[in-house]
């Protein structure tokens, strides 16, 4: 594999073509498209009304982010789903219960925003 790097031998050349003002700016104009499309598919599926999308500037990159810090912190679940679980719950009067949370599917609203194919995380196997 060849790596090229600028004169000064400190920046790869990819980098140097990543922050040309041009492609900054065709960066910024697919983010914004892909987050116009990812607002439309979450305001068609809000429940409670507390995940957004926001958009995030990086170094280089720029981000569309599913953030649900306001809710049940769910964003995870909610791009690609959940197994079933049993949960301990507590009552009122110290007694505790099993509750069981069905399983749901994801509703792949970055991965349909950004038009990527829809795929569920593995399971991680734990030695």
């Amino acid at each position: 594999m060849v790596e090229i790097y600028d004169r000064e031998g400190k920046r790869k050349l990819e980098y140097l073509v990543a922050v040309l003002p041009g492609v900054q700016a065709a960066v910024d104009e697919a983010r914004f498209e892909i987050a116009a499309r990812a607002e439309a598919l979450l305001l068609a599926h809000r429940l409670e009304g507390h995940a957004t999308i926001d958009v995030v500037d990086g170094d280089v990159d720029k981000y569309v982010v599913l953030d649900d810090e306001r809710g049940k912190k769910a964003a995870l679940s909610i791009e690609y789903g959940r197994a079933a679980s049993v949960v301990v719950r507590e009552r009122a009067d110290g007694t505790t219960y099993l509750d069981t949370i069905p399983a749901s599917d994801g509703l792949f609203i970055l991965a349909r925003a950004a038009n990527l194919p829809k795929k569920r995380k593995g399971k991680v196997q734990l030695d």
